[in-house]
């Protein structure tokens, strides 16, 4: 058994064409789904990096592991304290620690426990081969590296090998060379002149006026990255650039599908393709970033070819990125393990049976501190500090009607409200009551003056929004956050 996963960063699914995405960005991504199953409502229980991988490979929610954040305490995972062995548990209960269990040697491409001092993100494997760059490498950093790899261990009978890609994360760096093979082609229809003019006049950070958080600075390093949206011409300077990121990456995923292919093994191979998190194009007034607790920061990709299994179907159930550990535990013979918070959907794969939750809630308390519920045809957002966007309290959008999340009908449909606050509640009691502590990690990131990208930054976003005509928002921002105004 060979297994291949690969772990997009900042991939949004719409932007992939077997999602229904009208630019060529993906073909080789494409292929695979259209030989497995690919899975429409899937979401990470965490946004956003850190927070939804530790959840991935500790099988957790944040709220159980305890990183629900970048920074202070709530960024680090749960010492398990006295009840500690002389090994922790991430080492017999960590996601890679089931294929090592299962007869598989694993590997992985990643310089992610580096990026966040995540430790615990090597929990597992046998080979770690750190790309050196932090996360700001490109493709063309990782792919020789993982072609090295297959070439000397392709054909050794039973492995598993995980490989990070960062090309779509920020800043868009696909090489000048590269072209801009989108260059002409239609923007999001939804975006229209009325709506970029509404996000130009919005508040926060990775807002239409400032791209790079807090102000509006570029990189020459970086020219498909923009530091503002004026203008229709600016949107398509922003769109292209995250599409070319994606479509550069999946030409060197091509790359090693060839390869493989070469060796013999691709047909045989199990492909799992993912993300950690998606990427704000537009929604609530969001560009380049995956810093809140909606759609376009929460929905991820998950495509499974398993040779044998289903073959060119979709699935529409509910399902956290959690759950994979647990499926692949129950088509690999082996029990879940113990302290797993995911639940088994194996059934899809192997006979077509739908296997979603009921609902999902999922947390984001790195640039924001909101928790959603994602239920039906709804999606609910209670935000708790809106890191600076003057967010309401409630949010609530329909799913089918309004994607990209522009028309809050909390205040219309507050009915549908207290049944997402009734799930959200039902889902914190059964957190708070499946572990041994008393602290909602949430709330230490709120104790802590709040998410970490916005800790600290309100004064000087202040002079940023006096400067640029936007002061109307000051008063409304000092009297959400007047603590924060004190400390500085």
């Amino acid at each position: 058994m060979r297994i291949l996963l690969l772990d997009l960063d900042s991939t949004r699914p719409d932007h992939l064409g077997c999602y229904g995405y009208t630019r060529n960005t993906s073909p080789n991504i494409d292929r695979i789904a259209a030989e497995g199953v690919r899975f429409d409502n899937y979401y990470t229980s965490d946004a956003p990096c850190f927070p939804s991988r530790t959840a991935l490979m500790t099988g957790r929610f944040g709220i159980h592991n305890g990183v629900v954040g970048h920074g202070g305490t709530a960024a680090d995972v749960r010492h398990e304290g006295e009840e500690r062995q002389f090994r922790d548990r991430l080492a017999a209960e960590s996601f890679p620690a089931l294929f090592r269990q299962a007869g598989l040697k694993t590997a992985l491409v990643s310089p992610f426990g580096e990026r966040h001092s995540a430790w615990t993100f090597y929990a597992g494997f046998n080979e770690i081969h750190n790309t050196g760059q932090g996360g700001q490498e490109s493709a063309e950093t990782v792919t020789p590296v993982v072609l090295d790899w297959i070439e000397r261990n392709a054909e050794q009978d039973d492995w598993m090998l995980y490989v990070n890609y960062w090309d779509p994360h920020t800043p868009y760096r696909a090489p000048a060379s590269f072209g801009n093979p989108f260059e002409g082609e239609p923007l999001p229809e939804w975006i229209t002149e009325e709506v970029l003019e509404g996000h130009m006049r919005k508040v926060g950070p990775h807002s239409a006026s400032e791209i790079n958080m807090y102000d509006s600075k570029t990189s020459p390093d970086y020219p498909r990255h923009p530091g503002e949206i004026r203008s229709m011409e600016g949107l398509r300077t922003m769109i292209d650039g995250y599409d070319c990121g994606i479509r550069y990456m999946d030409d060197n995923i091509g790359s090693i599908f060839k390869l493989l292919e070469s060796k013999g093994v691709m047909e045989d191979l199990i492909v799992i393709i993912t993300a950690d998190h998606g990427e704000n194009m537009g929604e609530l007034g969001i560009y380049g970033e995956h810093g809140t607790a909606d759609q376009g920061t929460c929905r991820i990709p998950m495509i499974i070819r398993w040779p044998g299994l289903q073959k060119g179907t979709v699935d529409n159930g509910l399902h956290y990125h959690l759950d994979l550990p647990p499926t692949i535990a129950e088509l690999l013979g082996r029990a879940p393990a113990p302290s797993w918070d995911g639940s088994s959907y194996a059934s899809v794969l192997k006979t077509g049976e739908e296997n979603g939750r009921d609902y999902l809630v999922v947390s984001q308390c790195a640039h924001v501190c909101q928790r959603s519920v994602r239920f039906g045809e709804w999606l609910y957002i209670r935000t708790y500090h809106d890191g600076y966007h003057l967010f309401d309290k409630e949010m609530l959008f329909h799913m089918n009607e309004d994607v990209h999340e522009q028309r809050n009908l909390a205040q219309e449909r507050p009915e549908l409200c207290r049944e997402a606050v009734y799930l959200l509640n039902e889902w914190h009691d059964s957190m708070m009551a499946t572990m041994p502590y008393d602290v909602d990690p949430l709330w230490t990131v709120m104790k802590e003056g709040g998410p970490y990208h916005a800790k600290g930054s309100l004064p000087r976003y202040i002079e940023r929004l006096q400067q640029t005509g936007r002061g109307d928002a000051v008063a409304e921002l000092i009297r959400r956050h007047p603590y924060e105004m004190e400390r500085t």
